[in-house]
């Protein structure tokens, strides 16, 4: 089964970065595993995906009751694809894989999302915060050993 993991961030905004991190800490890992890190987002990530039978996507998320560094898996159909007509810019990862799907994508038939809890993507910082960085070695690990990368 061919699988791409794939990490989304911004490499300078602080905590924004973790799931490129994460991403680099896979491929360290796990070398012979395909592996990409991007700041794109929206319809950009079918063209990563697309060929690909499993897909794993690390990315940061802010939720009001979450501890930084804290780790969720979700599954694509755990996110509702947007109602309204999408934008080139901002289309949610459901929405990008039902359309890939809708025009004849051969898009990827197993999707995993992690998603890490993040304190902070707003300041300009080339590291995470300390509390979610002291958890990306253990997140690296804890991924390889679910998705057995």
């Amino acid at each position: 089964m061919k699988t791409l993991v794939l990490g989304l961030g911004n490499p300078i905004l602080s905590d924004d970065a973790v799931g490129l991190r994460i991403a680099q800490g896979l491929k360290q890992e796990t070398p012979a595993q395909d592996v990409i890190g991007t700041s794109e987002a929206g319809l950009a990530l079918l063209d990563y995906a697309v060929g690909y039978d499993r897909l794993v996507i690390i990315d940061s998320i802010m939720t009001e009751k979450g501890r930084p560094g804290e780790l969720y898996k979700l599954e694509l159909e755990d996110l509702k694809p947007g109602t309204s007509l999408p934008s080139s810019h901002g289309v949610d990862i459901a929405t990008v894989f039902t359309l890939g799907e809708k025009l004849g994508y051969p898009v990827p038939r197993q999707i995993a999302i992690y998603a890490v809890e993040i304190a902070d993507n707003t300041t300009f910082a080339e590291k995470c915060t300390r509390e979610v960085e002291e958890r990306i070695p253990f997140i690296v690990r804890q991924i390889a050993e679910e998705e057995r990368l």
